[in-house]
């Protein structure tokens, strides 16, 4: 009796924690993968943006963000810009992360730009 309790408190504590862990996971990749051009905060000023002719999104601008959908941006990262007619200079990163890691990524870039949103639950397209 005791291992399952032991067992089913085990689960609980990694079920509570499974979201700051993807939330760690996200913010991760996005340092690794996407702040180059985005920047640290996604505000579109990341270190390569002198070199660009096209500036990345700003993924702080609330405004614009909102009226993208998830799927939308998930595309945008798994297939890339022209996936959903931006600039091909954004690439395709479907075969660099899990189907998981891209669900992520998008969840992070949402808290760059909607976190009042989020908190208040607003349910995003």
């Amino acid at each position: 009796m005791r291992l399952i309790k032991l067992m089913f408190a085990v689960a609980m504590l990694m079920f509570i924690a499974s979201p700051a862990i993807h939330a760690e996971e996200a913010y991760l990749n996005y340092k690794s993968y996407c702040m180059q051009c985005h920047g640290m905060h996604g505000k579109g000023d990341g270190v390569n943006v002198p070199a660009m002719n096209i500036l990345p999104r700003d993924h702080s601008d609330n405004k614009y963000m909102m009226s993208r959908s998830n799927t939308e941006i998930y595309k945008a990262i798994k297939f890339g810009g022209p996936a959903i007619n931006k600039s091909v200079k954004m690439p395709a990163w479907g075969d660099t992360f899990t189907e998981e890691e891209l669900t992520q990524l998008v969840g992070h870039i949402r808290s760059l730009c909607c976190e009042k949103e989020l908190v208040r639950g607003v349910n995003f397209r």
